[in-house]
């Protein structure tokens, strides 16, 4: 007679970060520290070294030698930084060394971040209180010229890409990130198609500094706010939110023509008849969604999608 054994749960505080660096010694620091100075300490920390030249192997080995949840991998040089894509193989790179099934949340974290004690924390408290949150955040925030620190103004219904927070079960079910430029929406999009609620707050106890501004870390704000149109192109927004987005995105520095320079990233991508992510049923999704948060405004038309998907949540569904 074979003996049944229940299966083992993990931790359920339990929680698991991967995260890919190139080239940060100027930055990491703060978020190492940051990171040993949280109220709940990762179980495991990995962090890829994705080819650094800099002091980044060097930092990273002494942070190794005194706390033993911090694992380094080191992956090949590929010769270059790479976003979007580049990241997500290093994040699965390290991934890769991990048995998920040993943890309950799963976080992909950015090393230019500077974090409040109780982060993880709060996220953790706040998703017990609302499992049908799949992945959540909190608001990032960086210094501008006379050392303010200015929102990045990411929406509420997004979790933000340098600190993606998610249960393991959600993030098994959406069929994890694409290896593309956008990740960070797609994600979030195919979590509520799902019945899920991606999330991210404003409160005080889960505000961030981002050291360096978002889209800034390869060549200019200039090139990463075309690289983010290129990305809007590829998930599939609807061009008429692409141009709202944009008009938006002038408000924050660099004024107007941050904003304005997202625009030939998406149309060229359209004129040039580039390929869009394959999952018609999501670019339709994402769509109907778009056009109703024109009409009514982000938070009604979320609220909306997901008293209407609720039904679709199931949180013990296989991938």
């Amino acid at each position: 007679m074979t003996e049944f054994r229940s299966p083992v749960l993990p931790d359920p505080r339990s929680y698991v970060v991967i995260s890919p660096c190139r080239n940060e010694a100027n930055y990491m620091r703060r978020t190492l520290d940051s990171m040993v100075a949280q109220s709940e300490v990762p179980a495991l920390w990995v962090i890829i070294d994705d080819g650094s030249t800099d002091e980044t192997p060097a930092i990273l080995a002494e942070y190794a030698a005194r706390h033993d949840w911090i694992r380094v991998v080191q992956k090949p040089d590929r010769g270059h930084r790479a976003v979007g894509p580049g990241v997500i193989e290093a994040f699965y790179f390290g991934l890769d060394t991990v048995d998920l099934d040993a943890y309950a949340y799963l976080c992909k974290l950015d090393l230019d971040l500077d974090l409040p004690q109780g982060y993880f924390a709060g996220l953790m408290d706040r998703m017990e209180a609302n499992p049908r949150i799949g992945t959540c955040s909190g608001k990032a925030y960086f210094r501008n010229a006379a050392g303010a620190l200015v929102s990045e103004e990411i929406g509420d219904e997004m979790s933000l890409g340098m600190t993606k927070f998610y249960s393991v079960a959600c993030f098994r079910q959406i069929g994890g990130f694409v290896r593309e430029v956008m990740w960070d929406g797609i994600d979030c999009h195919k979590a509520r198609q799902l019945g899920w609620t991606p999330v991210s707050w404003d409160d005080p106890e889960l505000r961030f500094e981002h050291l360096r501004p978002m889209g800034s870390s390869q060549q200019s704000i200039f090139t990463g706010r075309r690289r983010h149109g290129f990305g809007q192109y590829y998930m599939g927004t609807h061009p008429l939110f692409l141009l709202a987005s944009a008009v938006n995105r002038m408000k924050i520095p660099p004024y107007v023509v941050g904003g304005l320079s997202m625009v030939p990233g998406y149309f060229g991508a359209w004129w040039r008849g580039e390929q869009r992510q394959g999952d018609t049923e999501l670019i339709g999704f994402i769509r109907a969604y778009q056009l109703r948060a024109l009409r009514v405004g982000k938070a009604r038309a979320v609220a909306e999608i997901e008293a209407e998907r609720a039904h679709l949540w199931q949180p013990e569904r296989a991938a």
